[in-house]
C-alpha cells in the first residue's frame, strides 16, 4: 500500500478501526454508486476502495461517516432495533459556558455535541450539515457497548464468570496464547499476546491480517489472532488492541447464540429508550464488527451514556451484575498517563468520571457526581488522532464541569429543573 507523508499522520488510528473496517471493504460497482442519495453522492468524489481508505479527503470523511451503513464499498450492516417508546430529552435552561462554543465546535470540525444534566438538555448543536435525524459512526465508541453486553451476558447466566478463559467460549482458540486469557484480561487489554497495531508498518499485524486467508470453516478473526506467540505474561502490560476487542464481540455472539446487534438491542437499546435503529457494520464473515462501526443518531449516543450513568437499568434493574459497572467504569490497568487509566474498555479518569472514546472526534463523557453526559461527533481535520482537537476535546469537557460548578455555587441549579 503506498503512501504519503500526510496519509501516514492519519494513520496512526485508523489501526483501531482498520482490523475491522479494511476487512468489510470491496470494490463496488458503478451501479451501487448511483444508488447513494444525492447528499452523499455529491460529498464522496469517487467512489473509495478498500486501498483508499486513508486517502479520504476532509469532504469524503464528511459524507462516509454519516453514510457507512449506506456505502456501497461497505459490506452489509445488521440493523440494531429500538423500542416503541422513545425517552423523553427535555430541555433545560441553556447552560453558561466560559468558553466560545461555536469557536470549539468549529475547531472540532463537529457534527454533533450535546450536553446533558440531571436528565436535561442543555445545549444541543450540530455542524458539517448534520442533524438530529441521521446517523453518525462511532468508531470506537462501540467498545464501550461492547463491555457492557459482556456485563449482561454474566448477568443472564450465559457468561459463567469474567475468569473464565476466552477459550472456554471459542474453542478454536485452544492451544493458542489465548488458553491463558481470562475475559477480565481481554476486556482491560491485558492479555499479554503480541499484537502490533502500527499501520506504518508492512509487517504490522494489521497489515497481515488484511491479506490473510483464513483456513476453510474458521472465522477469519479466529484463524489469525489462535497464531500470535506471546508476548508478556497476561495481566502484566496493558496494549491497545482492536483487535481483541472484536474477539470479546465474537465471544459474547458464540455465549448468547445471538447477533451482537440483536443482543445490543435487547439489552441497551430498547430498555435505553433510543429514539431510532442503529446499524452495525458486518466484517466479511458476517459478524458485527464490535470495536467499531456502530452508527446511531447523536441524541441515542447521549441516551446510551445516561443508561450507563443512571446504572444500565431496565425495568428498575441493572443488565449487569452488582459491582460490575464501576468495576467497569474505573481504572482496572494504567495507561502511562497520569490521572488517567483503563477500565473495561472505558477510558477512565481520577476524579470519577469515564469515556468512551473513538477516532476523529467521537466520544461519549460521563460525570456522575455532576450527573453529566457529554455526547460530541466530529471529524478532526488533523486526523484520526489530532493532538490539538483531542487536548482541546479534554479542556471543554473540564469547562463543562466548571460551568455546572459555578453554576451550582451561585444558586443557579434551580433554574434547569
Amino acid at each position: 500500500m503506498w503512501l504519503t507523508a500526510v496519509a501516514r499522520s492519519a494513520t496512526l488510528k485508523l489501526k483501531r478501526i482498520a482490523f475491522g473496517l479494511l476487512t468489510a471493504l470491496a470494490i463496488a460497482g458503478t451501479g451501487g454508486w448511483f444508488s447513494l442519495d444525492k447528499e452523499t453522492r455529491g460529498l464522496i468524489a469517487a467512489v473509495p476502495t478498500n486501498r483508499d481508505l486513508l486517502f479520504w479527503s476532509e469532504s469524503q470523511r464528511d459524507a462516509a461517516f454519516r453514510a457507512l451503513d449506506r456505502l456501497p464499498i461497505l459490506a452489509k450492516a445488521r440493523v440494531v432495533p429500538a423500542g416503541g417508546t422513545p425517552r423523553a430529552l427535555p430541555t433545560g435552561a441553556p447552560l453558561k459556558m466560559p468558553v466560545d462554543v461555536d469557536a470549539y465546535m468549529a475547531a472540532q470540525r463537529s457534527a454533533a455535541l450535546i450536553i446533558v444534566h440531571d436528565g436535561k438538555v442543555r445545549l444541543e448543536r450540530y455542524g458539517l450539515h448534520f442533524d438530529a435525524r441521521g446517523r453518525w459512526t462511532s468508531f470506537s465508541v462501540a467498545k464501550s457497548l461492547t463491555s457492557t453486553l459482556v456485563g449482561a451476558a454474566i448477568r443472564d447466566g450465559y457468561i459463567r464468570s469474567m475468569e473464565d478463559k476466552v477459550s472456554d467460549y471459542l474453542p478454536q482458540m485452544k492451544g493458542s496464547a489465548y488458553d491463558d486469557v481470562s475475559i477480565r484480561q481481554l476486556l482491560t487489554m491485558t492479555s499479554g499476546v503480541r499484537w502490533n497495531e502500527d499501520y506504518g508498518d508492512p509487517n504490522s499485524d494489521v497489515a497481515r491480517f488484511n491479506n490473510h486467508e483464513p483456513e476453510e470453516g474458521v472465522d477469519a478473526l479466529v484463524s489469525y489472532l489462535r497464531r500470535l506467540p506471546r508476548a508478556v505474561p497476561a495481566g502484566t502490560r496493558w496494549s491497545y488492541s482492536t483487535g481483541e476487542t472484536n474477539l470479546v464481540g465474537l465471544l459474547v455472539s458464540e455465549a448468547t447464540k445471538k447477533p451482537l446487534s440483536i443482543y445490543l438491542s435487547e439489552k441497551i437499546w430498547v430498555p435505553a429508550g433510543m429514539e431510532q435503529q442503529a446499524t452495525w457494520i458486518l466484517s466479511r464473515t458476517g459478524r458485527e464488527i464490535s470495536g467499531c462501526c456502530l452508527q446511531a443518531a447523536a441524541r441515542d449516543f447521549a441516551r446510551a451514556g445516561l443508561f450507563i450513568l443512571e446504572g444500565a437499568r431496565a425495568n428498575g434493574q441493572s443488565i449487569v451484575p452488582d459491582g460490575w459497572l464501576q468495576e467497569a467504569t474505573t481504572a482496572r490497568t494504567g495507561i502511562g498517563q497520569p490521572g488517567r487509566g483503563y477500565g473495561y474498555q472505558w477510558w477512565t479518569y481520577d476524579d470519577g468520571s469515564y469515556a468512551a472514546r473513538g477516532i476523529f472526534g467521537q466520544g461519549i463523557f460521563i460525570d456522575p457526581r455532576r450527573k453529566l453526559v457529554i455526547a460530541s461527533n466530529a471529524n478532526w481535520s488533523g486526523g484520526a488522532t489530532d493532538r490539538t482537537a483531542s487536548d482541546a476535546r479534554e479542556a471543554f469537557y473540564r469547562a463543562v464541569q466548571q460551568a455546572l460548578d459555578d453554576e451550582a455555587a451561585s444558586g443557579q441549579a434551580g433554574a434547569s429543573r
